[in-house]
Order: C-alpha cells, then structure tokens, then sequence
C-alpha cells in the first residue's frame, strides 16, 4: 500500500498489478499513513492539518476528517490494541484519537520537539516514543507522561522502531546514523554509521537480525545486528529516499522516494550480493509513477515471488509506504 502528496491511497499486489482505483482525498498531498493491525482500517494525514479514517474493503473515507492540528500530520501509529491512534504535528504536539468516534481521547501532548516526525507505540502498548525536530527521542506512559529523554543525535530524529520485546527503541537521524538504545533508561548501545546524507526511514526485519533504512543519500542499507555492520553494497535509487518497509513474511524489502517510483527488492538476494547491483535489480519490482510528486509507503501483502517488474503508469507525488 502507498501514498502520496498527490493525494492518493493505492493498493498494489506484489507483480505491480494495482488492486482496484486509487482512493484519493479531497485534502491536501498525504505526509503520513498507518494500517489498522487487523488491516480492515487507514488512517491518513495530510497537509491541511486534518486525519481521516479509510474503510481498506471499501476503499473510502468513512465519516468527517479529524481535526485538531494547526500544522501538517507528519507520522501516525496505531495502538497494538487497536483502541487508539497517536498523531504526530508539525504543530509540536501528538494527539490520541478514538478511531470510533474520531474524537481526542485526552488533552494534546506538547512534546518539546517544535517539529514531531516520528510517533511508535511500543510492542505490548504501554508506552510511545516519539521524536523531531530537535534530536531528542522522548518516551511517553500510556496515560501521557513523560517517561525518560533520551539525547544523542545531533540533528532531527526521523523514523523510530521498536524491538519486538519492547526493550530496545532505534532512531534514524538527519545526522545521518542509525542508533539502538536501551527504552528503559535510554542508554546508547550502537552507533551504525555509513549514511551519507540523512536518514528518513528505518525497519526491523521479522526474525530482528537485520535492520533496513532508507535515506536521502538514495540508498538502502542493510545492517546486520549482530556484527552491526553494512551487508553487501547499498541498493541504489535515482533519487533521495523517504521511506522503507519489509512485509511480515520477511521476503522482500519495499523502498520509495523523490523519484517516484516504489522498488521491491529480494531480502535474500540482497543479503548474499556483494559488489553486483545488477544481480539484485534484477529482483526489484519498479513502479514507474508519473507525476511531479513523489511517494510515502505501507505493507504489501506476502502474495508472489522471484522477479517482478510494476508497470503501473498512474499518478503519485512523495509516495511512502506501510
């Protein structure tokens, strides 16, 4: 699944075949898209400052846009349980919402970040991190409260995940590196550096041995975290990066950016090359999208295998993924 500033949700299976009509918004360009856990439901953010919920089967909006935020909606998650969703603003805030009701379920968070581009409930829920604009990741109880910062980076955080336990939270940075911390106290354990330009996204890979990112230096990279080293030789776009995500099925990796188009790559043909681009493009799956806008990413469905090429002459500006 992805969207972009031009304001279009679409669905794709995994040969490129896209699967029914775009769903389009009648806001400004999508920034930011998190799926429901069951996968019936989407919540969308956009530029006019404004949520909206997606019926997945029906591929429409259901009810009235959410309001509240004063600046664009730059990252979203869904709570484990389904019960809630955080919202991260350009406005400095995160909200939590019923996506029930589509009303707030308690007062805004001012989180100090002046910019929040990163928002991720931890495994069991109890917690959420955020980050921003101003480097420092800030972990949140449940009920709100500032649990613990922690500071490191020297630039703007811009993706965050968490460890499948809960104990381990890593941040992609405009600093360019990639680093692992303790949730509990925010002790820094690794510094992965190799980026040259910053990092816009990051990704666990199921089994947890290997972390992907993506970054406006144009490639993906693989990390091994056990050694906590590059594998193989970046994968190249033709263009920044903005986003990343690897299916639950852990067979491929899915990476968008400014040049419009969505590359799915072989997780294991990607992990074995060494010094031989051309081998692992021949894995990719492009999605050749024409538009002036580029595009922000979301799950694929663990459907194919082997070599895909998308053919798909349709409209996306910034796409990302989930």
């Amino acid at each position: 699944m992805s969207a972009s500033q031009d304001g279009s949700i679409r669905q794709w299976i995994r040969d490129g075949e896209p699967v029914g009509e775009p769903w389009t918004s009648d806001g400004r360009g999508l920034v930011s898209m998190t799926v429901c856990p069951d996968e019936t439901m989407v919540v969308s953010g956009s530029k006019d400052c404004r949520l909206r919920l997606w019926n997945v089967e029906e591929g429409r909006v259901v009810g009235n846009p959410w309001e509240g935020h004063s600046a664009p909606v730059r990252c979203l998650d869904w709570s484990p349980d389904t019960r809630e969703i955080a919202s991260g603003s350009q406005d400095g805030t995160i909200r939590r919402w019923n996506p029930n009701t589509g009303r707030q379920i308690a007062p805004p968070i001012e989180t100090g970040h002046r910019r929040v581009y990163a928002v991720g409930y931890s495994p069991r829920g109890g917690r959420f991190a955020s980050g921003g604009e101003d480097g420092v990741i800030r972990v949140w109880s449940k009920d709100g409260k500032l649990l613990i910062e922690i500071k490191g980076h020297d630039n703007s955080v811009k993706s965050l995940c968490w460890s499948k336990d809960g104990a381990y939270i890593f941040s992609g940075s405009c600093d360019m590196t990639i680093r692992k911390w303790q949730s509990i106290d925010g002790k820094e354990l690794v510094v992965l550096r190799g980026h040259t330009n910053y990092v816009r996204s990051i990704c666990l890979s199921p089994d947890e041995r290997h972390l992907v990112s993506a970054s406006e230096d144009c490639s993906v990279r693989i990390w091994n975290l056990k050694t906590n080293q590059q594998v193989g030789d970046p994968l190249l776009h033709d263009d920044e990066l903005l986003a990343i995500v690897i299916p639950s099925d852990g067979q491929y990796i899915a990476s968008a950016g400014l040049d419009k188009k969505i590359y799915v790559w072989s997780f294991e043909a990607a992990l074995k090359q060494s010094g031989n681009q051309v081998r692992v493009r021949a894995y990719i799956a492009v999605v050749n999208i024409i538009s002036d806008w580029p595009c922000t990413m979301a799950t694929d469905s663990p459907t194919g295998s082997g070599r895909r090429v998308i053919p798909a002459s349709l409209s996306h500006r910034n796409p990302f993924l989930y």
